[in-house]
């Protein structure tokens, strides 16, 4: 056996049994930071080690500081665990070592990017001719969008950002509702389009298409972006799409829509109806390792026209390779990048496309559940209109609420993380992984009962 193979099966061991522990594990994890240094050791060898003996390291140190985000009971968060098609086809991707960049370099996996793509558009019901790049994650697929719809709006209006940048060019205008996202913020400001102007929302998030609207008339005209959100980060709402984006149209803005668990709502007929609309936006960014449980990291960057966002991202090298039927990267900020596709491809594949649906459905499921659950939990209120993965609860005043989520923590059976939400602190529940069970539902709720009895 040589030192690659040996390296290979002490890992695999490993692997399989990390995942075999999930069941019965704390989610949190055991050891600190400062522990876990120690044990890898501070200092670099001079001699050179083995590498199985390198990976047995690397697993036996770290284990005890690993959280267990890929288990039922983990909802700290809204990312998605690994589901066993994706994650197999990730280990190929390592061991194949593509470069994803030029279809000449890979047809294999230009292949696999051309085909993942055409699935991805008809299973969200989108249009067929879109763009779809594969990002780091749906900052980026935001931030990819976002730049495809800046450096449009400006062409429209007679400015080449490509060749001239922004300085002396028109003012760029961004709307977006008062609950949008964070990530929306962090790309405006990698595009320096600064902070979005704020429209009017409701009680769930949801944007309010009459103040959209209003907000529109009360500008000058010229280069516009909209941006919507299909899944309110605590409420799991919808914006109105319908509405929104024909408010949107008529002042003949750029709509973009940050979905990045949300979007996958439109692959289940039970839950389709929340994207209405949506399908007449111009782009649309999502996270492939949220709702559809692949591996880190892949997010995905949905663009109508697809010379707006080669435009925007494309680029020439004498050394490179270039195909007259364009390239992956031509969709995405990145040269050097996982083969991302493999394991979206492999997802869908594995699941078709009535399990994508059956998934989503699971997925809410489990919501309602928790929901029902927690309004049955003495001193306990659930906020939100649970209609998609997310639900936020009270127990009371703020500090009884930290208790709670610092007892649940302590407990070790589920992770659930707080927040803030119209000025007050919650418990947020972010079902997002396909190995939830009902089982894990039903022991998380005694969990949350345990932590709240005992605040």
């Amino acid at each position: 056996m040589d030192a690659r193979e040996a390296a290979l099966r002490q890992a695999h061991g490993h692997a399989v049994r990390w995942l075999a522990s999930l069941d019965d594990r704390r989610v949190p994890a055991r050891a600190s930071v400062d522990e876990i240094v120690r044990a890898l050791g501070r200092e670099l060898p001079d001699a050179p080690s083995a590498p199985a003996d390198v990976v047995d390291l690397l697993a036996s140190a770290c284990e005890p500081g690993l959280t267990a985000f890929p288990c039922g009971r983990f909802y700290g968060f809204v990312v998605g665990g690994t589901e066993p098609a994706a994650l197999a086809a990730d280990w190929l991707v390592s061991a194949w070592d593509q470069n994803s960049v030029m279809r000449a370099a890979s047809p294999a996996y230009a292949a696999v990017e051309e085909v993942a793509g055409a699935w991805l558009l008809d299973l969200l019901g989108l249009p067929g001719d879109s763009a779809v790049g594969f990002t780091t994650g749906a900052t980026m697929a935001n931030f990819t969008c976002l730049a495809a719809a800046r450096d449009a709006e400006l062409r429209r209006a007679g400015w080449n950002a490509a060749r001239d940048g922004l300085t002396g060019g028109p003012a760029v205008r961004v709307l977006a509702g008062e609950d949008r996202h964070m990530a929306v913020d962090l790309a405006l400001r990698y595009l320096g389009l600064g902070r979005p102007e704020l429209v009017t929302a409701d009680g769930q998030g949801r944007i309010d298409p009459a103040a959209l609207r209003q907000a529109l008339a009360a500008g000058e005209g010229g280069p516009t972006i909209v941006v919507l959100q299909a899944g309110d980060i605590h409420s799991g709402a919808f914006d109105p799409f319908a509405e929104a984006v024909g408010a949107a149209r008529e002042a003949g803005a750029w709509v973009h829509v940050d979905g990045a668990f949300g979007l996958w709502a439109a692959a289940s007929p039970r839950y389709a109806h929340l994207t209405a609309g949506c399908a007449d936006a111009d782009s649309w960014a999502t996270d492939a390792h949220k709702t559809l449980n692949v591996p880190y990291d892949c997010g995905l960057a949905l663009v109508r026209d697809p010379s707006a966002v080669r435009a925007a991202m494309g680029l020439r090298g004498d050394y490179l390779i270039h195909d007259e039927q364009g390239d992956p990267v031509d969709k995405v900020p990145e040269l050097s990048r996982r083969g991302r596709a493999f394991t979206v491809w492999a997802a869908l594949r594995s699941l078709g496309r009535s399990g994508v649906g059956d998934l989503v459905d699971r997925l809410c499921r489990h919501a309602t559940a928790f929901a029902a659950g927690l309004a049955a939990t003495d001193g306990a209120t659930v906020l939100n209109d649970v209609v998609f993965t997310q639900v936020c609860a009270g127990f009371g005043d703020d500090d009884r609420t930290d208790r709670v989520l610092a007892r649940l923590l302590d407990d070790g059976t589920a992770w659930i993380s707080g927040s803030t939400w119209h000025g007050r602190r919650v418990m947020r529940i972010s079902v997002s992984n396909w190995s939830t069970t009902d089982a894990d539902v039903t022991r998380s709720l005694t969990a949350i009962r345990r932590a709240s009895a005992g605040a």
